[in-house]
């Protein structure tokens, strides 16, 4: 057998190797949707898994129980995304979340420039009294990859006590509970805003 084929065989071992070590991870590398760091990129409103990487999956009733039975109760994230211009969100209609929330606009985005990170950085460490341990309970609305991100990029950071409530919103909603009108936090006096702090579409 030459070099060549040699080598080639043992690439092929090796993907073999970590594609049964890593169920999962090895599909997320070679899809589209996510970036090499593993993180949603595209088609955030879409199906979302049963799991989040570093955070455990929460239902309605579960967080009802945390908040009742906690003291102090966790640290409410919701990170529904809005369009933005020139350092100001741009909220066209009113966005309705759980009491006690701290709105994040934007920070499940699957690529953060450098202002986007500080931002999320500084209010989990605000919220938390940066206590990595202190629990966060991130979400969004159904099906919404911004808040899986979330959990995923809290988690890389060091914080370690993530939940997902992965039904957001409108899972509260379906189970009777109270919404309240939320306001994003205001974003940092950005000093050279660009064209690119505004998408055309977060879906």
């Amino acid at each position: 057998m030459s070099c060549i084929a040699k080598a080639t065989v043992y690439l092929l071992a090796l993907t073999t190797i970590a594609a049964q070590a890593a169920p999962g991870l090895a599909a997320d590398r070679t899809d589209i949707n996510f970036s090499w760091e593993g993180y949603r990129v595209a088609h955030y409103r879409s199906p979302t898994p049963e799991h989040a990487e570093g955070g455990q999956r929460i239902d309605a009733q579960q967080l009802v129980q945390m908040l009742d039975n906690t003291s102090p109760g966790p640290v409410l994230l919701d990170v529904q995304p809005v369009r933005w211009q020139s350092g100001i969100f741009l909220v066209s209609q009113p966005r309705l979340n759980l009491p006690g929330s701290t709105w994040l606009p934007n920070v499940g985005l699957g690529e953060l420039d450098q202002h986007w990170s500080e931002y999320f950085r500084h209010h989990l460490q605000r919220l938390t009294n940066s206590d990595k341990d202190f629990p966060v309970v991130v979400y969004c609305t159904a099906d919404c990859w911004m808040s899986w991100n979330a959990v995923k990029r809290a988690h890389d950071w060091g914080y370690t006590n993530l939940y997902w409530f992965a039904e957001g919103s409108d899972g509260w909603r379906e189970a009777d509970r109270a919404l309240t009108t939320a306001t994003p936090e205001p974003l940092p006096d950005w000093r050279n805003p660009q064209d690119t702090d505004r998408p055309e579409s977060t879906r």
